[in-house]
């Protein structure tokens, strides 16, 4: 099989040629965190956030944005995925971690569709409550677990 490459014979930017791969289940989870003040926090555990659902609002989001990841990423291929979760737990005194759960039966991973669903989450949140935080965090985005495909399976330290 050719190496896998985002440039085409004339060095241009191009889509990378799967068709030769084979279908495999391929999971991957990526996590990050959004920061803020440890009022904010409460204004969205007590659901008193002007704009809503904060939490069940940018769940959704991450979803979508899942979905729509060849959409945002340039070169990256449209999957049609098997599952997509995204949790978000309240951490006290001042964040909310977010876990991204992505699964296909595909020929190419679905780790940039796990990170996009985490960072459409977080961007969620800060967009649902910078009227009363401006000093909001994005942190820590980042695969910790991919499995299938060729180079197999990878856990985060």
């Amino acid at each position: 099989m050719p190496r896998l490459t985002h440039f085409d014979a004339a060095g241009a930017a191009a889509m990378v040629d799967v068709s030769a791969k084979a279908d495999t289940d391929r999971t991957a989870i990526a996590r990050g965190r959004i920061v803020m003040a440890p009022e904010t926090l409460a204004l969205i555990r007590q659901g008193q956030v002007g704009k809503g659902d904060v939490l069940g609002v940018a769940r959704i989001a991450g979803i979508m944005a899942a979905k729509r990841t060849a959409d945002l990423i340039p070169l990256c291929h449209p999957l049609a995925l098997a599952k997509v979760t995204v949790d978000l737990t309240p951490v006290e005194p001042d964040a909310v971690e977010i876990e991204a759960l992505v699964k296909v039966t595909g020929q190419t991973g679905v780790e940039m569709e796990a990170l996009t669903a985490v960072s459409v989450a977080a961007l969620t949140i800060y967009d649902m409550c910078k009227a009363a935080d401006r000093g909001m965090r994005i942190e820590s985005v980042r695969v910790v677990h991919k499995s299938g495909g060729k180079s197999g399976t990878y856990e985060a330290s």
